[in-house]
């Protein structure tokens, strides 16, 4: 029997969609895909190369629990080239994605009853994680008109004595804000002595605006970051944490036992990605912008207008309360009627809402409008 923890865990529903979706296909549906947050970009080619010459070379043993040294100075020599700031490989631990870094930082991070204040809507795992280790979610309510932004006082007025973090998310899913400099100051500033976990898995997906970590604005602050979105390497499962120097140790002899380490050969591809050609992130980043900007005119044009226009990231959270106020309904719905995939804002705390991912090709989002379109006109 397990614990009831396990038993009320809520499922993350973008995979329900998903799978859903799947079956469809294999009984023959055509289903478009704007659920899923992954690049349909491959790989690129010099990375994939890497791999295949690390696996050549038999690095398929266990590295450092912190990751290859090579791999933590190309990050750190990242973060140098993209915002100046200097930190020490040191402070980098390597992991096999992102998620299993965040559950490295809250098992590290808080005791049972230990608070962490989040925007809502929010990536839709984080209160699972912070639950998942005994702590307890505190939510920052958001204004669709302000593009769903974390605001200070909000944030001020929800600090308590349990609070330990307070967690940000620019670019953010499922919105698509891009955090600018003085929010991040605001934020730092209404945090205070409480430390700032910075999720930047986004990083470098901005179409207006400029791209910020949070540590050009604080030294007391957790960065989560990846290779997955930028790189379209979801499946390789490489993702780091950044940590202030003093909780490091703590944090390697968790990685030891809980982890191990990241694999060997997937870290090579990691070096490759950071310090190999970066060409592919400029078309990329401009083709995302394209269907961006697609699909927020035929989400308007088909009665859904975005009140706040995302700027990051490759998601499109918008209201339909005047159709559903039941989102997972309304998302199963458009699926097996119209197969057309898309997330419930159930997912992120965003009830009434859906999320749009313009992760697929252009060509795919306009074949996903039509049938969206059709279906909302027969309703």
């Amino acid at each position: 029997m397990l614990s009831p923890k396990a038993s009320k865990l809520p499922p993350f529903y973008v995979m329900e969609v998903l799978e859903r979706a799947q079956e469809l296909e294999r009984s023959g549906r055509s289903i478009i895909h704007l659920e899923v947050g992954e690049p349909d970009f491959p790989t690129p080619a010099h990375i994939v190369e890497a791999a295949n010459e690390a696996l050549g070379r038999g690095d398929t043993k266990y590295t450092h629990s912190m990751g290859l040294l090579e791999l933590r100075e190309a990050i750190v020599g990242s973060y140098k080239e993209k915002f100046g700031v200097d930190i020490s490989p040191d402070q980098v631990i390597v992991n096999s994605g992102t998620s299993p870094a965040m559950l490295l930082l809250f098992m590290g991070l808080l005791e049972p009853g230990d608070e962490v204040i989040m925007a809502r809507p929010h990536y839709a795992c984080y209160p699972n994680f912070v639950d998942g280790v005994g702590g307890k979610t505190v939510f920052a309510p958001t204004k669709e008109t302000a593009g769903f932004r974390l605001e200070p006082d909000v944030v001020k007025g929800l600090i308590s004595q349990r609070t330990k973090a307070i967690l940000i998310n620019s670019p953010a899913n499922p919105t698509g804000h891009v955090m600018d400099s003085k929010e991040y100051r605001d934020i730092c500033e209404a945090a205070g002595t409480i430390p700032v976990i910075s999720d930047e898995i986004y990083q470098g997906l901005v179409y207006k605006g400029k791209d910020h970590s949070i540590l050009e604005f604080t030294d007391n602050a957790f960065i989560l970051n990846g290779f997955s979105k930028l790189y379209a390497m979801t499946g390789w499962r490489l993702g780091y944490l950044i940590a202030p120097k003093d909780c490091v140790r703590p944090l390697q002899k968790l990685q030891q036992n809980f982890f191990i380490c990241a694999n060997n050969f997937v870290q090579h591809a990691g070096v490759a990605a950071l310090r190999g050609p970066q060409g592919h992130i400029k078309s990329m980043v401009a083709e995302y912008d394209r269907r961006r900007k697609y699909m927020l005119r035929r989400l308007g044009e088909i009665g859904l207008p975005v009140k706040s226009e995302p700027s990051g990231a490759y998601y499109v959270l918008t209201d339909v309360r005047q159709y559903s106020m039941d989102s997972l309904s309304f998302s199963r719905d458009i699926l097996e009627k119209a197969g057309v995939a898309v997330t419930p804002g159930l997912d992120f705390g965003a009830e009434g809402y859906l999320r749009f991912s313009y992760s697929n090709s252009l060509e795919n989002i306009e074949e996903g409008m039509d049938r969206l379109d059709k279906y909302l006109h027969s309703q």
